[in-house]
């Protein structure tokens, strides 16, 4: 990451709320062509959530503790703070000295840029600012949110034009946060209906959803230089599993989250 960091755009797209099991059954039915196509070997990595709910997981995920391959470590990390005794932090290791990656990253001349989702990046009241407010650019509207059915789609929109409205010189961090697997999603499956609510099929359908448009997201992040992306869930949720419905809970369906990380080579 030492020669990735100051050389490569930097994409961090997190799929709020994604279930390690239904992304990984998907892209083994060649349900997620796009997606599939950039996944070292067409598969998630299965890992381990940082935190159980969005905002507790964000805030490990942006000091540098990125969701944990779920096989016994010690697990060398991408990104990660001057810390005495840290057995994560290894010689490939970007390591810095701020309270966060994003201010470090602006400090090695990135313009960070966050598009919320999910109402811990709606800007609206103080809790609503405090993952937004660690970035010199920060993005939120109601089209951004759970309760779109286009959202990703809005959400890339304002990608394209900020990337286009940027000095081609200059690198970006862009962060998104999908808002489409969060409930409510049963109006991502054509034939679902709100009275019916969530399902783990809904939940699928709208992963289906994003895959549809991703591809959008990787071309204008590769359209000025070499793009380094990390794709990964926050935490999953919970549909029924084990009696209990729902995330900010301590089980399987939640903890364990995809991952993915690869680069996005130039279109030109």
């Amino acid at each position: 990451m030492n020669e990735v960091v100051g050389r490569d755009d930097l994409l961090l797209l997190t799929l709020d709320t994604l279930r390690y099991d239904v992304a990984a059954e998907l892209a083994a039915a060649g349900e997620l062509p796009t997606l599939a196509a950039h996944l070292p070997g067409g598969r998630w990595e299965r890992r381990h959530a940082p935190g159980n709910f969005t905002y507790a997981s964000h805030q490990a995920i942006f000091a540098g503790f990125l969701p944990t391959p779920a096989t016994p470590g010690p697990h060398p990390r991408l990104f990660a703070a001057q810390f005495a005794g840290s057995e994560t932090t290894a010689e490939r290791t970007f390591v810095f000295d701020a309270p966060d990656l994003v201010t470090a990253l602006g400090a090695v001349g990135y313009h960070t840029v966050c598009i919320g989702g999910v109402g811990f990046f709606n800007k609206q009241g103080a809790l609503g600012n405090a993952l937004p407010g660690l970035f010199a650019e920060s993005h939120w509207e109601r089209e951004f949110s759970v309760t779109s059915p286009t959202s990703f789609e809005a959400q890339i929109a304002c990608a394209e034009r900020i990337v286009a409205e940027l000095p081609r010189e200059r690198r970006i961090l862009l962060f998104l946060n999908a808002s489409a697997l969060h409930q409510p999603n049963w109006f991502h499956l054509p034939g679902a209906t709100r009275a019916a609510g969530d399902t783990r099929e809904t939940h699928a359908a709208a992963l289906r959803y994003i895959d549809r448009h991703v591809g959008r997201l990787f071309d204008v992040m590769r359209s000025r230089r070499r793009c380094f992306a990390i794709v990964c869930s926050d935490h999953g949720t919970a549909y029924g599993d084990g009696g209990y419905t729902g995330h900010r809970l301590g089980h399987e369906s939640v903890w364990t989250v995809p991952y993915g990380q690869f680069f996005l080579e130039p279109s030109s």
